[in-house]
């Protein structure tokens, strides 16, 4: 998808579009109602302001459309297809980390009563258990403010990815018969996910 083309989405599926980049139903609203946009680098700087805003509430929230860090994202939702992306290197993590992993998702589920979320995309295992770690010793105040920095960059990443054209290698020969696009159709905005990434 071009900015372009998230302009001129009607209402409903921008806002469909924009809750797979975080499910913070004010936030996708906000978004919405603000275009056009001028540029992806627009867009980018209002979507960032507005999650300056985000609260607690918010981040429990959207947690539930995230998987827990190290487990297989379920269903085949937009949500699901992302975090599949996001925690692509974790299928590359040792059983003695990924154990750690596990150990340390319950503890900190125990500690501060929600799922670790960290922007997995770009951290090899090692990477994120070292942070899980960490943040185990925040306090509730911290850890809230870690976490919905991490949501937000996670949202970044998301509109970013899904607002790139595409490169010459992955576009069809100019002779291809034109693909069915579901550009039309919104995004699902449901989840089989337990938690998040």
């Amino acid at each position: 998808m071009l900015i372009a083309d998230f302009n001129a989405q009607d209402a409903a599926d921008a806002r469909a579009s924009a809750l797979v980049w975080a499910a913070i139903p004010r936030w996708a609203n906000a978004v919405v109602v603000r275009r056009p946009y001028s540029s992806v680098a627009d867009l980018v700087e209002v979507a960032e302001r507005l999650a300056a805003t985000w609260t607690r509430a918010d981040l429990d929230a959207a947690l539930a459309h995230h998987p827990r860090i190290g487990e297989k994202p379920r269903g085949t939702s937009a949500e699901a297809e992302a975090s599949r992306r996001e925690q692509a290197s974790m299928t590359d993590a040792a059983s003695p980390v990924a154990a750690r992993i596990a150990d340390s998702n319950a503890a900190y589920e125990a500690r501060f009563g929600r799922v670790f979320l960290i922007r997995a995309a770009g951290r090899n295992p090692d990477e994120i258990l070292a942070e899980l770690e960490r943040r185990l010793g925040n306090d509730d105040d911290t850890e809230a403010a870690e976490a919905t920095a991490q949501l937000t960059e996670i949202a970044l990443l998301r509109l970013r990815q899904a607002l790139t054209p595409p490169t010459p290698e992955s576009s069809p020969p100019a002779s291809a018969e034109p693909a069915h696009s579901s550009a039309g159709q919104p995004p699902s905005t449901s989840t089989d996910e337990g938690v998040p990434a």
